[in-house]
């Protein structure tokens, strides 16, 4: 399949590590090297296809945030809950929001207990259950980064649109440079490469991340997802360390471009 499977090629991908391994011996760096994925997508194909396994000992993965479900506070867990209580509300949510535990338990727990909780796998979704139900108040557990951004505000102006004044979120969207600068504000951390997420450039643009070399002065390169691509990332941070550089640069150019898509933004922004 095309532009999947010519991105899992072994022979490519052994090939790959040994340009690693060349930049490292170039580098020869006194400790290991601290190179930060802060996509969940990203750590699943590390791990996946093994390529912590794969690369010698003087370069480390550290895994970031993660994804969106794994830094929802306990507090907006909390106000989900609470809205399940109300008998006229519908409450939807993404499946991998129902399990996270709040004080009062979890998304799950409340449905168990006779709450109207429903998955569903889009905004679109949450939409049509409150076109079917105009006498119940439809809330959608509105999580993610910038990849569902879009999707929620395009929901947002449709409702709006189709008048549907049954039909509301419980926000809680994080922009991916916001989380980024939490942790890199830290004065004990200690990085030097990032490998950022190519589904959040591709909608918000790769020169969303270009704060990270400009004013943190660490190499950055934006990544796709496949085995391939973080490998090429990683040998792309390592080529910028090699030459004493510090930029942001695309990998991820099949999908990617600096500004992004100009029609979600433009609906994020409305």
């Amino acid at each position: 399949m095309r532009l999947v499977d010519e991105f899992r090629d072994p022979a490519k991908g052994r090939a790959l590590v040994e340009a690693i391994k060349s930049r490292l011996e170039a580098i020869a760096p006194a400790r290991p090297l601290q190179i930060m994925e802060f996509c969940g997508g990203h750590t699943h194909a590390i791990f996946r296809y093994g390529l912590n396994q794969m690369l010698p000992e003087a370069v480390e993965w550290v895994h970031g945030p993660g994804c969106p479900v794994c830094v929802l506070p306990r507090e907006r867990v909390d106000a989900a809950v609470e809205l399940t209580r109300r008998p006229e509300v519908i409450f939807t949510s993404f499946g991998d929001a129902l399990r996270v535990p709040g004080s009062a338990g979890s998304l799950r727990e409340a449905g168990a207990k006779g709450a109207d909780v429903r998955v569903v796998y889009s905004p679109l979704d949450a939409l049509e259950i409150a076109h079917r139900h105009p006498d119940r108040d439809v809330v959608f557990f509105a999580i993610g980064f910038e990849t569902t951004m879009p999707a929620t505000a395009l929901t947002v102006l449709r409702a709006e649109v189709e008048e549907i004044p049954n039909f509301s979120l419980l926000c809680h969207h994080i922009t991916t440079p916001a989380a980024v600068r939490a942790i890199l504000d830290d004065p004990g951390l200690s990085l030097d490469g990032i490998v950022a997420p190519g589904h959040v450039a591709s909608g918000v643009g790769a020169d969303t991340f270009r704060f990270i070399p400009t004013e943190y002065r660490i190499p950055t390169v934006v990544s796709g997802f496949e085995p391939l691509d973080l490998l090429q990332s990683l040998w792309m941070v390592l080529g910028q360390l090699e030459a004493g550089e510090c930029r942001l640069e695309n990998q991820y150019r099949r999908v990617v471009n600096e500004q992004g898509s100009r029609a979600g933004r433009a609906a994020i922004d409305r």
